[in-house]
This record gives C-alpha cells, structure tokens and sequence, in this order.
C-alpha cells in the first residue's frame, strides 16, 4: 500500500478516494522502512524545509529527568523531515509541533522501557517500538550523541522502575489503617503460598533424584528376586512424587487464583474510588454553586421562598460525566469562548408565580412558555415534525428501492489489481458507493425543512436561533448509518428537487468545481425563507480513520423579518477505514450567528469516548443575544432529537481549576423541536435510506440532461448491476477526464496568444463576494427554472 501510494500525485483519484475528496495516501506518514529509501542529501534538503534553526533549544543536561529541545522527525515523502519539539520525560518521548503545543496537544509519544534504538548515520536516530518507529535527525553529531546519551539512561532508567515496581502505581494517596491492615494480611497470605511453593520445590527437587536413582538401579539387575523389591521401592517414591506434585500444583493454583482475585478487586476499587471522588467535588461544588444562585434569587423574591426548594430534575454539565483528561485528548479543538454551563430544571408553577424577578436572563416572561402564546411545544406532545408527516402529499412518491447485492468489501483486493496500472485511470468501484451523488446527499439537509416553515412564524430572534439550530443539527441524523460514500459529481452536474407544491419550497445544486471538488446549493421556499450554501470537501486520511471537513458556509435569511442567519458544518470522522465495521461521528463546534440582531447560538458536538459515560453523540449549546445573556439551553443527540429549555435565571460559579467558569443555568421543563424520523421498513437492505432519500434518485420529467438522476453508473448501481455500473463509471471518468485535457491545452495556447482565459464557468451560478462574511462564494444567478418551464436546456453540456 506504501508502494502505491508513493506514486500518487496531487492530481491522482481513484484508491484514495474512499470519501469524496479524500487525500493521496503519499501525502500522509509512511511506515518506517519505506523512509530508508530517501537519499541523505534528499533528507537534508528535507531537513532545511522543516524549519532550520538550531535543533535544540537549551535542552536539559542528560542524566536529569527531563530533557527538551529541537528534532527533525520524518514525515513523508512530501514534506520530508520537519522540526519539532520533543521532550523526554519518565522514559517517555513525546513531542509537539510548537512549544506552546506543550500545554494542549501531544503529536504523539513512545514508551523507551521497550523502545529499540538505532543510529543510521552521523546525525539520524531511529526508535522503534512495535509498529511505531520515529526517525529523527539533529543538527551535528554532537547533538544527536546527546540526544542518545539522554534515551539510554531514560531507557535504563524506565526498565529498572517496570523492574521493580509494585502492583500500586504510586500516585495514591496513603491509605489509612484499615486499608493497611488488610494489605499487610495479603501480603502475609501471599508470602506463605509462595513460600509454599517454595518448599513443595524442595522436596520434588529430592524425591525427583532418588526416583531416578531407582530408576536407574532397576535397569542393571540382574536376579529376578530383588526387581520386586526395587519395583516396590520405585512405586513407593513414584507415590511420593505425585502427592508432592499435586500439592505443588493446588498451592500454585491458590496463589494464583488470590494474586488475581485481589489485582483485579484494588484495580476496580482504586479506579471507583476515583471516579466517586471526583464526581463527589464536582456535585459538591454545583451545588454549592446552586445553593449560592438560589439564596440569591430568593432574597430578590420574597414572594417565591416555596420556589427555591422546589427545584428539581438531574444536573446536567456541558461536559458531560467525562473527567478533565477527556477533554484535553479531544481530537478537535473547541471554541475558547464556548462556556460550560449547568442546567436546573424547575417548576414553572412556583416561577409564574415569582413574576419577572428570576427571569433576569430570559427574554420576556417564564409565563409565555405555554403552548397557546409560543410557538414551542410541549415535549410530553407530538413534535411538529411529526405533525408534518401527516400532509398528503400531491405526488405519490416511491417507498423503496432494489435491495442491496450482497457483494464483498475487500480493500486489500481491490489494490491488488490495481498494481502494475496508473493510478489517475483507477477508478473507485461503486463497492464503496450507494446509488446517490454527493448533490443529492447535500439536498438531504433539506429533510426536516418544516423546522424552518415554523421559524418563520416565530416573533422573537432567540426563538426563532433555536428553530435555526434545531436545523442545523437534524441534518447529521442520516449520516449515523450511512457510512458508504456518495457519488462524486461531475463537473457542470446539476440536481433539482422540486416540492414547491407539497412543501413549498424547490431546490437546486450544481457542482461548480472539480479540483477542489466544490458544490453550490441554492434553496428557496414560498413559506419565507432561502437558504444558499457552498461547500468544498477536504479530508486527512490518518490510517485508522479519515477526517471530512466540509468548508464553507450556509446561509439562512427570513424574508419578513429579514433575519441572516450564517453557520458551518463540523467535521465528521469515519473510524475504521482499513479494519473493522465502520462507524461514523461528528465532532466540533457549531456557532450560528444572526447577524442582522448579533444573536449567537454555540453548539458542541461531543465526540465519542469509550470511557465516557455520557450519552453517546451528544449535542449541547446555549441561545444567547447580542449582549451576550443567555436565553435556551439546546440538549439532545445528532442522530435522535433536540430539545430547548428555557432560562429564567443563570448565575456564575467559582472558576474551575481548569480557570474555565461554569454558569448554572435554572430553566423551564424542555420542548422537543426536532426528532428524527424512523426509517422506512426494510432500510438495512436499501443503504438506510430515510424516507426522502428513497426518493431523491426517483426518474422524473423534465429535468435539466445534468441531472443526477440521469447518470448511467448510478442508475445502474441502484437496480443491482454492479459490474455494468462499474464500467459506466469509468467511462464517465474518463471522458471527464478527456475534457479537462482539452480545456488545459485551451488554457495553453491562450497563454501563448497573449489572450485571458476564463476556464470553466457554472451553469447556473455565480462567484461573488459575500457581503456578510467577505469570502466569494457561488450565488444562484436564475434561469434554471425558466428553462424548465421552457424546456431550453441549450446551456447544458453532453457530460454523461
């Protein structure tokens, strides 16, 4: 695989695009023996580019415990060595891209107990443990010496302390009598097994020799009459021996089964102990915290003393149940600014009575929260979303599609053919695909479009922030099954979705650009809303997963009120790339920003941690205005449901020790706003295609000859004909591909003529430059359904 991809270019597709947009493997890390390759005036001259500069930085004197300074460490074939921070600490190597990084971000450590090291030339060091081998270069042979002088010792010294260390890690607090006690009895218990064993050693040491002298006597008799003695004699001590050995075996079994028993029973205790501790503080803390708010509170109010004893539910932390650790080895970084906050539900009874005095922090009063005067709704009631699935629609639309074939992934197959071919003319067989382009994975977003028709209706901006966000997040509910990868659009593809009648709105994307792939997606709906976007994929493949970051940015505006609402994607990460089941997660941050009333709503999507028990796929964030007060609460998952509490009051507690301050937010009981369909009957087998998806590739009349639906491969793919398509595929390709080379060598004489060229230019949209946040983006210009109507696709290139 390291072999393939050191032939890819910046321009190669094909293998590596097992996502849309996903990088050549050569632009990532190698396996170390692959590097060795490398000439050393190749490396050099890879060295100077990583950085220059002296390589060590004052590093500590080499027998102390801590030794810093500056390494080159290999890369890849790209970028070559590259200057980092490294720093060897209790016989660990970690190192850092900066020294600032020292404080957040570990690049990546090697455990020296069981590290190889090796020397290749003058400057270079090579450590290797397990699969994991780091090769790095100093900038003298000075320095490289002193750099191995200092892992010899950290090595030495880290062999000796695994040596001789005991089962407690040292880091505990001392126990107190009891635990002593019960440890020293152990302890004792332990010592007489073993010395136990000790003795049962001894005598099948003794009983073992004079068996073999018996032995040995009875094969040189000669009389008949003394081998029934000497019989007698060996079965006598064959007796002993056995007895011996069985004792010898029970003994080691006992030590054994109590050496294990109690490992594992302090283990578990020490780690409960823990975990009890810590989440012991931290209620302590909030409810201190919650304690200080309400007194307050209820000194402001005298008429709601009932009030503040009456506050019930489960404190809930943005930051989940997961300790500090967790959060330092997050693998995104989170927004500075984005607060922890505490939640506490109360009850409304006691709040309608207290008046506007403990609604400081919320916009208007805790008695409009009610289903006749807002437009939220109950969460014991159905949601509105659900409430939409009952219009009939106009036009009967499918419910399923041909099932699945069940045909096998086989990566290592798959490359296996490919060797010996040019990698830009591999094309990525639709194993990897489901029968929907990447156009039409983007119209998807538009499946719980309803939240929008009601964030309409809604008077307030903080309101209607909620419905935005609510939005936002629903459009990662059909990505949590569906880890097979859309089709890439071709350049000047086009897919339309017209519901003006059913639902009203209509919908257009158009692939505006091939290298960086790039969609422009156009929304508009009579209920009195736009929606506008343009996204280009990039992606970090890392070996265990790959990383998609959408960039770019979508914009919401409200006619009547004409509310600009403007927020990003977060990235998502597809784990289990080469081995394993795949499995899909969405990690970062949301910050929607209306920007016509400076409301901000931040959202955090916490990514998942086997050792976390918070509740997997987890979103949080606070709705707050222009001045910075708080006024919802968004709690919920990405792939259920969205809720939305109102707050009545907040208060800010003591900074943490991590110097974060965490706001106790008392709120109304939640409303649901958003849940997620379930999916249709029969969804495993069709790709777990929600209801919409099912019919987003339905043949329709009239539509522009770019359509999606019209492509060949994907038509093919979806009734089953897999090899057919896989031909189609390629044959599309490369006619792409064909074009591409036209329009360069247009380019070329252009250049030559002295004449501009203007390469490729979209359909039915146009760059400009965003007035809101200055970046160009492509717009929809018209035209796409006039043509329509007129049925004039003159406009239209021959791409399928």
């Amino acid at each position: 695989m390291g072999k393939a991809a050191a032939l890819c270019s910046g321009s190669t597709r094909g293998l590596v695009s097992l996502l849309s947009a996903v990088p050549c493997l050569a632009c990532h890390e190698l396996p170390g023996p692959g590097r060795r390759a490398m000439s050393s005036e190749a490396a050099a001259g890879a060295g100077g580019r990583g950085g220059g500069g002296p390589a060590g930085a004052a590093p500590a004197a080499p027998g102390s415990d801590t030794y810093k300074g500056w390494l080159f460490k290999w890369t890849n074939y790209l970028k070559g060595y590259q200057r980092r921070w490294f720093v060897l600490s209790n016989g660990l190597l970690s190192y850092y891209r900066t020294q600032a990084e020292m404080a957040h971000t570990c690049r990546g450590t090697i455990n020296l107990s069981t590290a190889h090291i090796d020397t290749e030339d003058s400057c270079n060091i090579v450590l290797s443990n397990g699969g994991r081998t780091y090769h790095l270069k100093a900038n003298s042979e000075v320095e490289r010496q002193r750099w191995v002088t200092a892992l010899e010792l950290a090595k030495a010294k880290a062999i000796r302390m695994r040596n001789n260390q005991s089962d407690d890690s040292g880091d505990e607090e001392p126990a107190s009598q009891s635990d002593k006690s019960e440890l020293h009895g152990t302890l004792k218990t332990l010592s007489s097994k073993l010395e136990d064993l000790s003795t049962c050693n001894d005598l099948i040491a003794k009983h073992g020799a004079a068996l073999q002298r018996s032995l040995s006597e009875l094969e040189n008799l000669k009389l008949p009459a003394e081998s029934g003695e000497k019989i007698k004699a060996v079965n006598e001590r064959a007796t002993l021996f056995r007895i011996t050995s069985n004792a010898m075996i029970n003994a080691c079994r006992d030590f054994l089964d109590l050496a294990e028993t109690h490992s594992r029973k302090w283990q578990r205790a020490l780690q409960y102990e823990r975990e009890q501790r810590i989440r012991l503080e931290e209620t302590i803390e909030q409810l201190a915290k919650q304690h200080n708010s309400l007194e307050r509170a209820c000194r402001g109010a005298p008429g709601s003393a009932g009030s503040t004893g009456t506050a019930k539910g489960s404190v809930q932390s943005s930051k989940g149940e997961a300790s500090d650790e967790d959060e330092e080895t997050e693998y995104f970084d989170a927004m500075e600014d984005a607060p922890a906050f505490i939640t506490v539900t109360a009850d409304p009874k006691h709040h309608r009575r207290s008046g506007s005095n403990l609604s400081g922090a919320s916009e208007g009063h805790p008695e409009d929260w009610n289903l006749e005067d807002s437009v939220f709704e109950s969460s014991n009631q159905s949601s509105y979303n659900e409430s939409c699935k009952d219009l009939l629609p106009k036009k009967r639309r499918r419910t399923r599609i041909p099932d699945k074939p069940n045909y096998s992934l086989n990566l290592w197959s798959i490359m296996k053919n490919c060797i010996g071919k040019e990698l830009s003319k591999i094309p990525m067989p639709v194993n990897f695909n489901e029968p929907l382009s990447m156009l039409q994975r983007l119209t998807e977003d538009l499946e719980y479009h309803e939240l929008l028709d009601k964030a309409v209706k809604c008077e307030s901006s903080t309101e209607q922030m909620c419905f935005v966000a609510a939005f936002s997040v629903s459009s990662y509910s059909t990505t949590v099954h569906r880890t097979a990868k859309p089709f890439n659009p071709l350049l000047g593809e086009t897919y339309e979705l017209d519901r003006l009648e059913e639902f009203g709105f209509r919908s257009l994307c158009e692939q505006v650009s091939h290298h960086p792939p790039a969609a422009a997606h156009h929304v508009f709906s009579k209920r009195g809303w736009t929606l506008w976007q343009e996204i280009t994929i990039a992606s970090k493949f890392r070996g265990k997963y790959l990383s998609i970051m959408p960039l770019g940015a979508i914009h919401l505006e409200f006619h009547s009120s004409g509310n600009h609402y403007v927020w990003r994607k977060v990235t998502s990460t597809v784990h289990n790339i080469i081995v394993g089941k795949l499995w899909i997660d969405q990690s970062g941050e949301i910050e929607i920003v209306n920007h016509k009333s400076k409301d901000k709503c931040q959202l955090k999507f916490t990514p998942y941690s086997y050792f976390s028990r918070d509740v997997p796929r987890k979103v949080t964030g606070v709705v707050s205005d222009a001045d910075g007060k708080a006024h919802y609460v968004m709690s919920g998952t990405w792939d259920e449901k969205m809720e939305c509490s109102k707050i009545v009051h907040s208060s800010h507690g003591s900074t943490s020790s991590e110097g974060k301050q965490k706001t106790v937010y008392q709120t109304l009981s939640p409303k649901v706003l958003w849940k997620k369909y379930p999916l249709p009957e029969n969804a495993e087998n069709m790709y777990f295609f929600s209801d919409l998806a099912l019919t987003l590739n339905e043949p329709e009349e009239r539509v522009a000859p770019t359509d999606s639906r019209l492509r060949p491969d994907q038509r093919l793919m979806e009734s089953g004909r897999w090899d057919e398509a896989n031909v189609e595929k390629q044959r599309l390709e490369e006619k792409q591909r064909a074009v591409r080379r036209r329009r360069e060598a247009e380019a070329v004489e252009a250049l030559e003529e002295g004449k501009d060229y203007e390469g490729y230019i979209p359909l039915w949209f146009e760059r400009k430059v965003d007035p809101v946040t200055g970046e160009l983006i492509c717009v929809y210009k018209g035209g796409y359904w006039e043509a329509k109507d007129k049925q004039d696709w003159s406009v239209c290139p021959d791409i399928f």
